[in-house]
């Protein structure tokens, strides 16, 4: 999962750009890169860190132009050296190309290989990001075929691409010296909006993960893309658009909702906040119907993202609601952290409890989903510890038993704690009195009622059923080895770098 935004506009966009990720950087902590073109220079700065540390002063002054690209990383399945994977990536032909991509392929091995016998590009990587990109590059080279292009050309290439890749991208891509290109994929799994604002000097356009990026920067959002659908702006503002893709379905990730959105974005015409009320509501009734004779006196979120499930469920329930956790802002998302060491030292950084709100009482505490479970049996643990008399545990999420592969970091199915555990070992697994999960057509519902057009999600990771239909045990075997000898490369990396300093 990542952040990415592309914007055209009739003024220098590299502060935009900059405030833009900042409204995205939840959605990747790991690396942050802008890229930027005045006529046919291109200008790049990217790093490992979060956007306030990747940019200063002196390199926001060299990313000049009207338009750009940039990205957030997130670290998922394969991934070890931050520094080479941090996006954008470039070629130089044809035409020069950078591209942001988030989600994941799922063919792009065969992807690799294909381009390193047939199509004569080579790949520095292991990021898929930059696989598709030669692949993308390869295809406009053939529609082109001169040094021009048109829209129907670059329509052309994406369609290609349609046909060639695989699994989930939401891509903003920048043709130096000539426009910024949008695209999605066939289902729709990962999210793209498309924003308008009109200026002193004529039509802006910008394309954002979330809608949050457009409200922000001052841009009217003017709709999602459709699946298969490709946006192209030139640099004249110029806004062309052409469905590429044969056949397609609105599958989106309903993971969005639960966990990665902010709450104060719209994702294919669904509030993510008011997604999130209506998770409460339905977990309360589950409750009300399967613990009749509660006991519980206060209800205590997990903050940031449960914290409006939980204030639905007790007021629906009739629950005290408190904030029982103070968080520490600077210390990343938990379950996306390489090594579970690491994962149990980040819960304790990351959260302290306020101990009058525990003493003495009977807690529920809600979280958006339990993955590992490393950070639900801290905090339960931690809850204890300020003085909780029971504590119980509720997940507005079903069950996640099974592995993720279109962009979030869940690829081992033996990881996650729900994996071919019921419910009471997991319960007893975590230390929890009592555990409660959604049912996942209570999640479904709860964001179909907001937006009855959306008929199916994609919700691999809490029933198996992969939309693409190309996700095998042979595959998934693949990846979780690719995932293990990512992390080692990675630790390794950063022992080195412990020892260097001392």
């Amino acid at each position: 999962m990542c952040g990415i935004i592309g914007l055209v506009g009739r003024e220098p966009v590299n502060h935009r750009l900059y405030d833009g990720l900042s409204l995205l950087q939840h959605r990747g902590q790991d690396a942050a890169g802008i890229a930027t073109c005045e006529e046919r220079k291109l200008f790049v700065r990217k790093a490992p860190g979060l956007v306030s540390e990747v940019f200063r002063t002196t390199h926001m002054l060299r990313l000049r132009g009207n338009m750009g690209i940039g990205h957030l990383r997130y670290p998922t399945a394969g991934s070890s050296k931050v520094s080479a994977e941090a996006q954008p990536f470039y070629v130089n032909s044809p035409f020069g190309i950078v591209m942001t991509h988030n989600g994941n392929l799922t063919n792009s091995e065969e992807l690799q290989s294909e381009l390193y016998r047939t199509d004569r590009r080579h790949i520095n990587t292991s990021s898929d990001s930059e696989v598709l990109l030669n692949v993308f590059a390869h295809e406009l080279q053939r529609a082109a075929q001169s040094d021009k292009f048109s829209p129907a050309q670059l329509f052309q290439a994406v369609s290609a691409v349609h046909r060639r890749c695989k699994g989930s991208y939401a891509v903003i891509a920048m043709l130096v010296g000539r426009g910024v290109l949008a695209f999605r994929d066939a289902y729709g799994i990962r999210p793209a909006i498309l924003g308008k604002r009109e200026s002193e000097n004529g039509t802006e356009y910008c394309v954002s993960s979330e809608s949050v990026a457009l409200t922000g920067l001052g841009f009217e959002p003017v709709r999602d893309l459709l699946p298969g659908e490709a946006v192209y702006i030139s640099r004249d503002g110029e806004l062309y658009q052409q469905q590429c893709a044969t056949s397609t379905t609105l599958t989106p990730c309903i993971f969005e909702y639960v966990y990665f959105a902010r709450p104060d974005s719209v994702i294919d015409k669904v509030s993510v906040y008011s997604a999130r009320l209506k998770m409460g509501r339905k977990l309360a009734n589950k409750i009300r119907s399967q613990w009749t004779d509660h006991d519980i006196d206060v209800v205590i979120p997990i903050p940031d993202t449960a914290r409006t499930s939980a204030l639905e469920l007790a007021m629906d329930l009739g629950i005290t609601y408190r904030e029982g956790f103070v968080k520490n802002r600077y210390i990343g998302r938990t379950f996306i952290m390489p090594g579970q060491t690491r994962r149990r030292k980040s819960v304790r950084q990351k959260l302290s409890p306020i101990e009058s709100e525990f003493r003495g009482l009977n807690v529920l505490l809600v979280d958006d989903s339990i993955v590992r479970g490393t950070t639900s049996e801290q905090i339960i643990q931690m809850a204890r510890e300020a003085g909780a008399n029971k504590v119980y545990m509720a997940s507005a999420a079903p069950p996640v038993m099974y592995p993720n592969v279109y962009g979030i970091d869940m690829p081992a199915a033996n990881e996650l704690i729900a994996y071919e555990r019921s419910v009471e070992q997991i319960c007893e697994e975590i230390g929890a009195d009592g555990l409660i999960y959604q049912d996942l057509d209570d999640l479904i519902g709860a964001v179909r009622e907001i937006n009855p057009e959306l008929e199916a999600f994609e919700t691999s990771c809490f029933n198996g059923q992969y939309v693409t239909g190309d996700v095998d045990g042979k595959y998934l075997r693949w990846l979780e080895a690719r995932r293990a000898d990512a992390t080692q490369s990675r630790v390794a990396d950063e022992e080195f770098v412990d020892v260097g300093m001392e």
